[in-house]
């Protein structure tokens, strides 16, 4: 709600400036400010990055065999323990267009990562609808997954060495990289172009520290959705976004004054996230997302949502470290 509340604020701004109406002045005698949506850190506060050892984060476990039947989980295995609650947890987005987002016709979260979660209930319950969503911010991921409020976080989570250290991932589902979103016309082209200029991406993200890692010294400004970086990219309060091409390019379906551009500056693979004392169930969705590969699943669920991003890839090839 708070999402459509700031783009509601928006289209009335925009309508304003429309009409012959002059902007209100402020207490303070100037012109009125435009809303900031809430929690946004300007400038960010950069995490600086904590102790990981060398890894390939790409690699994952290995699937233990065939994946059981629908419905028959081993016993006191944590698919087990999901069955017997009757309901599979998933943290996800619910403001990022084409990956998980409220269908305006239905009210129901769809999108590429909703289809993955209603497949991993298929596989346990032999029901793709037993699945409970919860909306989670970016910098929510890690510790709904360590205090077990969600059994799986389905967000564009960057698999990353030093996240390996807090969390585990699934296989890779998704190839992304870094790049910009910024107004048509405003003649940003690379980071390059932006030394002491605003560019926003998300609270908790690797985006935060690789903006703030850039030569030209851009400004990194953070808040709890790339949607909220959208909306003030539209009031001109920062000259950029950045995050992954992949949620930039919904980004810019939903606004086409905007564009995406600038070479890949990062490589983010994406993998499912999974409680640390859960390798069972990590082997268990890695052989869930094989078979999604195998049959077909997983490009049509990209061609159904991820046109935009261009025909649609074969799916992303699994790493395991066993």
């Amino acid at each position: 709600m708070k999402r459509v509340a700031a783009l509601l604020v928006l289209v009335t701004l925009l309508a304003g400036c429309a009409s012959e109406d002059q902007p209100q002045a402020s207490t303070y005698g100037g012109k009125a400010a435009l809303p900031v949506p809430e929690n946004v850190q300007d400038p960010a506060e950069v995490p600086k990055p904590g102790p990981a050892p060398d890894c390939v984060p790409r690699a994952s476990l290995r699937p233990s065999g065939a994946l059981p039947a629908p419905g028959k989980m081993p016993a006191k295995s944590t698919m087990a323990r999901i069955a017997a609650r009757g309901r599979l947890i998933v943290g996800v987005d619910q403001n990022a267009y084409l990956f998980g987002f409220r269908d305006p016709a239905s009210g129901d979260l769809v999108g590429f990562e909703i289809d993955l979660a209603h497949e991993m209930s298929r596989a346990i319950f032999g029901d793709p609808d037993k699945v409970q969503f919860q909306a989670i911010t970016t910098a929510d991921r890690i510790p709904v997954l360590q205090d077990g409020r969600v059994d799986m976080v389905i967000r564009t989570m960057t698999m990353t060495c030093e996240r390996w250290q807090q969390v585990s991932f699934s296989s890779e589902y998704l190839a992304s990289h870094q790049r910009l979103l910024v107004r048509r016309g405003s003649g940003v082209k690379e980071f390059g172009d932006l030394g002491g200029r605003k560019v926003c991406a998300t609270r908790g993200s690797t985006s935060i520290r690789t903006i703030a890692a850039q030569p030209s010294k851009p400004i990194a400004v953070a808040t709890d959705s790339t949607l909220d970086c959208l909306v003030m990219l539209q009031q001109g309060q920062v000259d950029a976004v950045s995050t992954i091409d992949v949620l930039l390019a919904g980004l810019a379906a939903q606004d086409p004054t905007t564009e995406v551009t600038g070479e890949f500056v990062s490589d983010e693979p994406s993998g499912i996230g999974i409680a640390k004392d859960s390798p069972d169930l990590v082997r268990f969705v890695n052989g869930v997302l094989e078979k999604l590969r195998a049959d077909g699943t997983w490009t049509r669920s990209y061609q159904h949502w991820l046109t935009a991003l261009g025909p649609a890839p074969a799916p992303p090839k699994p790493v395991y470290r066993d």
